[in-house]
């Protein structure tokens, strides 16, 4: 492994939940954004790799949800959709070019609730820490 590969593996490690979250949706959106380019080309190769790419992130994001948690099965009811846009999205390619934007709309509003959870998180450990050190 070179320097940035362990860098970078190093950096995964050391990030909060909600950082990983975030991560996977981006990963996600970027795999949905080059679907649509790939799709625009008709290069159906990187268009079928990056769907299943981001099904795979789903399918990780269905199976580590809490559902212990009473959210859990709302995340699990959208994250079923998704699946099923997905699907249709490779079955139809150029008929169901629309469904990439709502599955595109779907993932940025998780990976934004993510990203303000984690601030939010962030925000209450140093008020925290300074009200017992202050």
């Amino acid at each position: 492994m070179n320097g940035y590969q362990k860098y970078k593996e190093q950096s995964i490690y050391s990030m909060s939940g909600a950082e990983l979250l975030v991560l996977l949706y981006e990963e996600a959106l970027k795999r949905m954004r080059m679907a649509e380019c790939a799709l625009e080309d008709k290069d159906y190769g990187v268009f079928d790799n990056c769907i299943t790419r981001t099904v795979r992130i789903v399918r990780y994001l269905n199976s580590i949800l809490d559902m212990e948690q009473p959210i859990s099965q709302e995340f699990r009811t959208i994250y079923e959709y998704l699946f099923f846009d997905l699907s249709a999205i490779r079955a139809g390619r150029d008929r169901r070019k629309e469904d990439i934007a709502q599955v595109i709309r779907v993932l940025k509003e998780f990976r934004d609730g993510f990203e303000e959870a984690g601030k939010q998180v962030q925000d209450v450990r140093a008020v925290a820490a300074k009200s017992v050190t202050g």
